[in-house]
């Protein structure tokens, strides 16, 4: 052989990493495995006996090394993506809730890149959907946080100053009851 076992692995193992294949995490754990591998060929190949290579189990893979900063690894097929889309799961027939059930994954968990996770909280957070719901509004104004008129607040200050002299009692607040519905009149 012109190059060596070790030169060969290293090749074969960055060149995997290069494509795309495999995650930069996993480049130790394959080139231990690829080494091995052809060390045992190469002796097979010099004794003259070829027996057939053992067949390894398979091993579990951990959820987590799945999912690293700037990619999501499928668990099904191996590829790369920033998110496991319902598009991508549903070509190995799951969704995000059996696939998560499949592989052991909490349904916490987001299918998607760390660094996209960490994007759209920002985004959310930015954005505040939740203050633009109208029953937010309504509770808000309700609980006196939000002024609907902040002019006529204004107004209202300035023309209701007590005299210096007389001293005021806090008012007292309102109860409110419910509505009463209007009955129906026979006719």
């Amino acid at each position: 052989m012109a190059a060596s076992i070790l030169e060969l692995a290293k090749e074969l193992t960055l060149t995997l990493v290069q494509t795309g294949n495999m995650s930069a995490e996993n480049m130790q754990d394959t080139l231990q495995k690829t080494y091995a591998t052809l060390t045992a060929l190469k002796a097979q190949e010099e004794s003259g006996v070829f027996a057939p290579a053992p067949v390894s189990e398979t091993v579990p893979v951990d959820w987590r090394k799945s999912i690293t900063k700037h990619t999501v690894t499928c668990l099904e097929c191996g590829h790369a993506f920033k998110q496991l889309s319902f598009r991508h799961l549903s070509l190995h027939g799951l969704d995000s809730r059996s696939y998560r059930t499949k592989h052991g994954i909490p349904r916490t968990q987001p299918l998607a890149a760390r660094d996209t996770t960490m994007r759209r909280r920002q985004v959310v957070q930015e954005v505040r959907p939740w203050e633009k719901l109208p029953t937010y509004r309504k509770r808000q104004t309700r609980n006196g946080h939000i002024s609907p008129e902040p002019e006529a607040e204004a107004v209202h200050e300035t023309a209701a100053k007590p005299d210096k002299g007389v001293p005021t009692q806090p008012k007292r607040q309102r109860k409110t009851t419910p509505k009463k519905t209007a009955r129906k009149r026979p006719m």
